[in-house]
């Protein structure tokens, strides 16, 4: 595996795995990660050595979706660590840049996705979304994968990259496919996160009611229960079982992300966010 911390060089690198010796355009599969890697990046690494020729795989902890007062300086950085993971998965690159690499002097553009960032996540981390935009575009561009793989835990992240690669043309030739990858799981159900590493014993057994109070309240609500009170009972649960406070718990529209009420027949997802011992936890699971 080889490894670019400026983009002149990971352009040269990108150059020379496109050209396969057979004549053939070689394609190329990105996955975006700021580090920290657990098994749901590895995952997203084995997805797109399936479907491509090369991964191209980056590690930037990003400072622009990070907001006052959020994590920046704690965030893990293991890039050590994390380069030998990608190198036993088959890896061809790191693209690791510095911040400087991505933001030089002078650095002025900024992305903003309207409609889909708005709520949830976007609501209670002003300017994150703007962030991702801004950082996801630029690795678009940078990289021109053919395909792009994300994890489906930050699905309104997720809704956000597939809105802003739409809406500026991104998908040819910068990348031509944006994979979503199901969330992958601990035993007990609690989603991968490279912030679970903050959580205490206590607070991490406590966690594992997350996932199954999601289960309980999709149930309830294919059952033909009313909403709402199903979505308020599962905050009762939550706060019941040690955690500090639910940030949203809501049922929306699995394209739009708009707050439904009722199932229609249409995708939906139950999206929830909710703090626990200082940490904050999301997940989302398909109901209906």
């Amino acid at each position: 595996m080889q490894t670019a911390h400026t983009l002149d060089v990971l352009r040269k690198l990108v150059a020379s795995l496109r050209e396969d010796g057979s004549g053939e355009r070689a394609t190329i599969g990105l996955v975006p990660t700021m580090g920290a890697l657990h098994e749901g990046h590895l995952t997203l690494v084995r997805r797109a050595r399936e479907r491509c020729d090369h991964v191209v795989a980056s590690i930037f902890v990003n400072p622009t979706q990070f907001g006052e007062g959020e994590d920046l300086d704690a965030y893990p950085r293991q890039l050590e660590e994390d380069a030998a993971m990608l190198q036993r998965e088959g890896c061809s690159l790191l693209w690791a840049p510095t911040v400087e690499a991505m933001y030089p002097q002078g650095f002025v553009t900024n992305i903003s996705v309207s409609k889909v960032s708005e709520g949830y996540c976007g609501a209670d981390r002003p300017g994150h979304f703007d962030g991702v935009a801004t950082v996801v575009c630029k690795l678009f561009n940078q990289v021109q994968p053919d395909m792009a793989f994300f994890g489906e835990k930050d699905f309104q992240q997720l809704a956000v990259i597939r809105a802003m690669a739409r809406d500026l043309d991104l998908t040819l030739p910068h990348v031509h496919q944006i994979i979503g990858v199901p969330t992958v799981r601990e035993a007990d159900g609690l989603a991968m996160s490279s912030r679970n590493r903050y959580l205490s014993s206590e607070h991490r057994a406590a966690a594992a009611t997350l996932p199954r109070a999601m289960k309980e309240a999709i149930a309830r609500i294919e059952d033909g229960q009313e909403v709402p009170p199903t979505l308020a009972a599962l905050e009762d649960e939550l706060l019941s079982a040690g955690f500090d406070s639910v940030d949203y718990a809501a049922l929306a529209d699995a394209s739009s992300l708009a707050p439904i009420d009722t199932l229609s027949g249409a995708a939906a997802r139950l999206l929830v966010a909710a703090r626990i011992g200082g940490t904050r936890l999301i997940d989302n699971m398909a109901a209906g």
